[in-house]
């Protein structure tokens, strides 16, 4: 219930100066410090009466508050009003309003808004902007290919090494008079060694990135050791040399399995080059229909760019990110492999390899193992990230892959 003593009827068209109602604003803010003085003093006070006058107080106070703000929005209303009138009579090819009598006005009218405890809204080119910052960070293309992640796995934690056996082939038999030794037809037998290496990855950042920027940096630099461990191993899947401490690759002479006399060697990519491939690989006996295509980029975009006379095209490429087909194929793309379709690719580089992905090994002799740091440098309040992992892989098949190169230009 409102105390009547501090009721009046509010006309806030007839406020002007020190309006009538900052005043009694004043003397509402004043009656609450009285109150408050007998509320903390030693004398006897009416608790109930007291607790009603700051109600009403409150109340009175609101309905002013409401009222400012009625009457603040209808001066804006009016203003609009204004300019768009003044608009319509500078099309029409009157004379507009002046400037600068406007500029000063409009500075009255804030003046005055802020006199009467109203608020204000100033154009933002007029203040000082804040600086924000991202709370993530954009990913990069895609630097790891998919190589890695379909060969054929082989857990051996705590291992050094492995040898894997293949099948090179059956004998064959053969006609045998009576009473002589029978054919010799016996299989034989190759052996795929895989010995372990170390692949590591090293990176460093402040404490500061850690601590101050809301993206999280420090968690994309942890990210990052494992996506160096994983890109070094799928392109070393290719391009190993098999020397100690490296993976044995497709690529490789030390890829024993694989006959260097079954290459395959092309110097353009024409419209008889998937099919060469294809029939190239595998036995006397089939056509293999399970092989994936492991290729350069570059040389992808040329299987698309081929066009036959009438300018449709030759192959159906079908692209999916790092993987997709061609005429039904499956390829994987590794940029480890050196473009047959790329001028600086010399005679006799390595630019394709075509055979199923399970022909490869890659055992794993570790757990990936990523640890951070602040000891090293910690008089430089640097933090350091360090992976390791012990891996080792070989061809496993007897010419588990066709592999092409390429051939000196006709």
């Amino acid at each position: 219930m409102k105390n009547q003593k501090y009721r009046f009827a509010l006309n806030l068209q007839t406020f002007a100066g020190e309006s009538e109602a900052e005043k009694r604003l004043k003397e509402i803010g004043e009656r609450r410090i009285e109150i408050r003085g007998l509320l903390t003093g030693t004398g006897e006070v009416d608790l109930d009466k007291l607790e009603t006058e700051l109600r009403a107080l409150e109340d009175e106070e609101k309905e002013i508050r409401q009222r400012e703000k009625r009457a603040a929005i209808a001066a804006s209303i009016q203003t609009g009003e204004t300019e768009a009138r003044q608009t319509a009579a500078f099309t029409a090819g009157n004379t507009p309003a002046d400037p600068a009598k406007e500029a000063r006005k409009a500075a009255e009218e804030r003046g005055k808004a802020l006199k009467e405890n109203r608020s204000v809204t100033v154009g933002s080119s007029n203040v000082i902007l804040p600086k924000y910052q991202a709370s993530d960070i954009r990913p990069t293309f895609n630097e790891v290919s998919g190589l890695i992640d379909r060969v054929a796995p082989k857990v051996l934690l705590g291992g050094e090494s492995f040898q894997q056996p293949y099948l090179k082939g059956y004998g064959t038999g053969d006609y045998t008079a009576e009473g002589t030794d029978y054919a010799t037809a016996e299989p034989t037998f190759g052996y795929a060694d895989i010995n372990k290496t170390k692949v590591t990855a090293y990176a460093e950042d402040s404490e500061e990135i850690q601590k101050l920027p809301a993206a999280d940096y420090d968690g994309e630099v942890m990210k990052g050791i494992t996506v160096a461990t994983r890109k070094k191993i799928t392109r070393e899947i290719l391009i190993g040399d098999g020397t100690s401490g490296h993976l044995v690759g497709i690529f490789s002479d030390a890829a024993t399995a694989i006959d260097a006399a079954t290459d395959l060697e092309i110097s353009v990519i024409d419209e008889d080059t998937l099919t060469n491939i294809i029939y190239s690989y595998g036995g006397d006996e089939d056509v293999e229909d399970t092989a994936v295509l492991i290729l350069n980029k570059k040389d992808l975009k040329e299987f698309a760019k081929l066009r036959g006379d009438d300018g449709t095209k030759i192959y159906n490429v079908v692209s999916n990110g790092n993987s997709g087909t061609i005429d039904g194929v499956p390829f994987i793309i590794n940029s480890a492999c050196k473009a047959i379709s790329d001028a600086a690719t010399t005679t006799g580089q390595y630019s394709m390899a075509y055979g199923p992905l399970s022909n490869y090994m890659l055992a794993i002799f570790s757990d990936l193992d990523v640890k951070r740091s602040d000891d090293y440098k910690f008089k430089q309040g640097m933090i350091a990230h360090r992976g390791s992992v012990f891996v080792g892989g070989n061809v496993v098949s007897k010419n588990g892959f066709l592999r092409v190169k390429k051939a000196a230009t006709v």
